[in-house]
């Protein structure tokens, strides 16, 4: 039956939703930093390992709110490059849960994941579980997807750029180009081409919880024009209320470009 407070907070859930419209109100692509998971957990006097294995939770829980309201790509910040100098505990502890829950994605019909970061850094076995999953993930009825999944793991966004100018200048020397050439010819296209998120619309919002006010080096190139929402919640706490919210705030805003 639930308590009062759940039925008020699923009345209150219903009224934000009529309140989005379709269209271009919905955003296509949300990026989110799932920031708070170790505070929660001392709030709490959990442990760590708790404190992400509810992250992970409500990950999945946030994947279902997105595909309710039609959102075409979402993109998961869950490991960063400068995560893995934690203590190596906490690290197999969280490349642990990160698999368990990557797995948990990847058995959705609906989903398409696409690992994003700098894989020659994340720890085996995590690096072959995490490719395992988006082979998988790419089986099956294609027409069937409704939803891709970007899993930033050992992401950098600094790295992502450096990446994407080296991809693009190994392919014009394979081509044989000049060097007067190559300079001409690059462009911001060009290393957009090259980005982890290549043929991916960039994100329309980013969302961070805890009450952190930046991006932490998360999809810098890709969030030039992204419309920003920050949550004083913890992450595990984050309820669909919150993203309604989020989404909510989106639709009123007025995105010029720059124009």
């Amino acid at each position: 039956m639930g308590t009062p407070r759940s039925w008020l907070y699923r009345l209150y859930d219903r009224r934000i939703k009529q309140e989005i419209g379709p269209g271009e109100q919905v955003p296509r692509h949300v990026g989110v930093i799932t920031d708070g998971n170790r505070r929660w957990a001392k709030e709490f006097g959990t442990t760590t390992e708790h404190g992400h294995r509810m992250g992970a939770d409500k990950i999945i829980e946030f994947l279902q709110w997105c595909e309710e309201i039609g959102v075409e790509v979402v993109t998961l910040y869950v490991l960063s490059k400068e995560n893995l100098a934690r203590p190596a505990s906490e690290v197999a502890a969280l490349t642990s849960i990160i698999s368990e829950m990557v797995d948990r994605i990847a058995d959705r019909d609906v989903v398409s994941i696409q690992l994003v970061g700098d894989l020659r850094v994340i720890p085996e076995p995590l690096r072959s579980q995490l490719a395992a999953a988006q082979q998988r993930s790419a089986a099956g009825d294609q027409t069937a997807k409704t939803m891709t999944v970007n899993i930033a793991v050992g992401y950098g966004g600094r790295q992502e750029i450096v990446d994407a100018v080296r991809s693009w200048l190994e392919e014009q020397r394979a081509a044989g180009a000049g060097l007067k050439d190559v300079i001409g010819a690059l462009s911001e296209d060009v290393i957009s081409e090259h980005l982890y998120t290549k043929g991916q619309p960039d994100p329309d919002l980013i969302i961070r919880t805890s009450g952190e006010q930046r991006l932490s080096g998360f999809m810098m190139w890709q969030s030039a024009y992204s419309e920003f929402y920050f949550c004083e919640v913890y992450w595990p706490d984050f309820r669909r209320t919150d993203f309604l919210r989020a989404v909510r705030s989106y639709g009123r805003r007025n995105r010029r470009y720059g124009r």
